[in-house]
């Protein structure tokens, strides 16, 4: 080829090159998705809350752009604080955890779960039906099962109502509100505080509640502050957008706690009360 021809068709290849160019730089490789750690109080055995826990991380993954996974902890403690240094970056935590999780880590508030359209709870007193305690009082000199024994609003709730731990014979800590309720059915214990949609939940086996506190603050979902603000607006819109309005949402969160048909947006004050209630049992 003589150098003519040559430096014609490389300049041809040259410019085929250039004009493929745009193209493939339009096309860049597809970004991994963000991935997102999930935590919990345990609210129940570990293999249970995975179960729970995974179907709500499994609908997030579908609603975002994001791959969300499911780890327990083993208590309200270790809950707050993967959450404070990042091992999750989400977490769902009781108000007592969350409080806690925003003093030491300045945790941000996400949503909290609805019941009947509301974001509250009760904590209530449950005993076993045709024990022959039928009232508040007759729960002194009796055996008495609490749940975690960092859960300071336990404790202020059952004070509230006008019983104190020394007013018990014995008191344990059992954990999770399903043990409690499962231990005071077996008459392991004569009394019990739960919350008030596992006493629902057991009042077919026998559960009877006979005090309850006014209504509380939710529990919450919270976020590490770290997490970027993109990531978070897409969490909340997820869980802002799942209600019990198709049987995959339904079906969603019943898995996770059947008593909830919704979520909300809260903010930092909603949680003064409680703040204001265990105030006199922090150290």
């Amino acid at each position: 080829m003589k150098p003519k021809q040559a430096f014609q068709a490389m300049l041809a290849a040259l410019l085929v090159g250039v004009s493929f160019a745009p193209a493939w730089a339009a096309t860049p490789p597809k970004a991994q998705p963000a991935e997102v750690t999930m935590g919990s109080v345990a609210m129940d055995i570990p293999v249970e809350m995975i179960k729970r826990m995974s179907v709500l991380t499994n609908h997030l993954a579908l609603s975002t752009n994001l791959n969300v996974r499911f780890r327990p902890s083993p208590n309200l403690g270790s809950a707050v604080d993967d959450l404070g240094t990042g091992q999750t970056q989400i977490a769902y935590l009781t108000p007592v955890a969350y409080i806690e999780a925003r003093r030491k880590y300045g945790v941000i508030p996400l949503v909290a779960p609805t019941t009947q359209g509301r974001p509250h709870f009760s904590l209530v007193i449950g005993v076993k039906a045709g024990s022959g305690i039928n009232t508040l009082a007759e729960l002194k000199g009796r055996r008495f099962a609490f749940g975690d024994e960092k859960a300071l609003l336990q404790r202020a709730a059952v004070e509230s109502m006008g019983l104190k731990s020394s007013d018990f014979s014995t008191f344990a800590y059992l954990k999770h509100y399903d043990n409690i309720a499962k231990a005071v059915l077996a008459g392991d214990f004569d009394g019990g505080i739960l919350k008030d949609s596992v006493a629902d939940e057991f009042k077919s086996r026998g559960i009877v509640v006979i005090g309850s506190t006014a209504p509380l603050p939710s529990y919450i979902f919270a976020v590490h502050p770290g997490m970027p603000v993109a990531v978070r607006n897409q969490l909340r819109d997820a869980l802002l957008g799942l209600k019990k309005t198709t049987p995959d949402q339904v079906a969603t969160l019943d898995a996770f706690d059947n008593a909830y048909d919704g979520f909300v947006v809260v903010d930092d004050p909603a949680y003064d009360p409680v703040r204001k209630l265990i105030q006199p049992y922090q150290k």
